[in-house]
């Protein structure tokens, strides 16, 4: 989580996306979020009542392949032991991100690999 001042706050989220073959990426990503739910997510952050936030933001990142900065988005916490999960949308293209199946081969063309990562 953080706040920049003049920007906003904006809480790290996950973002993932069903390729073909079983393959998934989940992208990390920054979620723009009133400053009320910024509170409230560090307030609960490391507390039971962690497992039911939920928050709505816009997307302040730009995914490969679809672009998407400013897309909004719904959050749930589906592991307490990680960051929450963008889940929906009421954006058209990010719900079929969310839903729909993407060819791992062209998903994975768009992402900056390090030489050896993949094989």
């Amino acid at each position: 989580m953080m706040q920049v001042p003049g920007l906003g706050g904006f809480v790290r989220v996950l973002l993932p996306v069903h390729l073909t073959d079983g393959y998934t990426v989940t992208f990390g990503t920054w979620l723009g979020v009133h400053p009320d739910d910024l509170n409230r997510a560090f307030n609960v952050w490391w507390q039971a009542e962690y497992q039911d936030l939920q928050l709505e933001g816009r997307l302040a990142n730009a995914l490969p392949k679809w672009g998407l900065l400013g897309a909004a988005a719904s959050t749930v916490v589906r592991d307490t032991d990680a960051t929450p999960y963008v889940a929906h949308s009421g954006d058209p293209i990010l719900s079929s991100v969310l839903s729909e199946e993407w060819s791992h081969a062209d998903v994975l063309a768009t992402l900056p690999l390090q030489t050896g990562t993949l094989q």
